[in-house]
């Protein structure tokens, strides 16, 4: 159900490490329990982020969540479709919902995420 090729954080986001690239977006379960995806406000390419701070905000009909970085580093691209496309989370959070693509400080932030298995474990405690 979760990509085996995705680390996981405790927020729900995801990365995908291509490089020192880090792409992140929300996981199935976190559009899932917003419900529908109406508005994302996101930073800028050439902003910071800092694991466990927030990078922005989404909103959905139930309700408005932060953002949370599982990694720092400088964001590097942002994806402006999400503008005026914010169901795109809905519908495909693993591809075109991504969300940043970051330029990582230090590769073993990676390290610290967790596994797919480890994430379904998580979330299993959550329920």
């Amino acid at each position: 159900m979760y990509p085996k090729d995705l680390k996981y954080d405790k927020e729900h986001e995801w990365v995908r490490l291509a490089g020192d690239v880090a792409v992140i977006g929300i996981s199935d379960f976190a559009q899932d329990q917003l419900g529908e995806v109406v508005y994302v406000d996101l930073p800028s390419a050439g902003d910071e982020v800092i694991a466990g701070e927030s990078f922005g905000e989404i909103e959905s009909v139930k309700s408005v969540s932060e953002l949370i970085s599982p990694l720092s580093g400088e964001i590097v691209e942002v994806n402006d479709a999400l503008g005026d496309a914010p169901e795109t989370v809905n519908e495909d959070p693993y591809g075109d919902g991504w969300m940043l693509k970051v330029k990582v400080n230090d590769p073993a932030e990676v390290d610290e995420l967790m596994s797919s298995d480890e994430y379904e474990a998580f979330i299993a405690e959550e329920a």
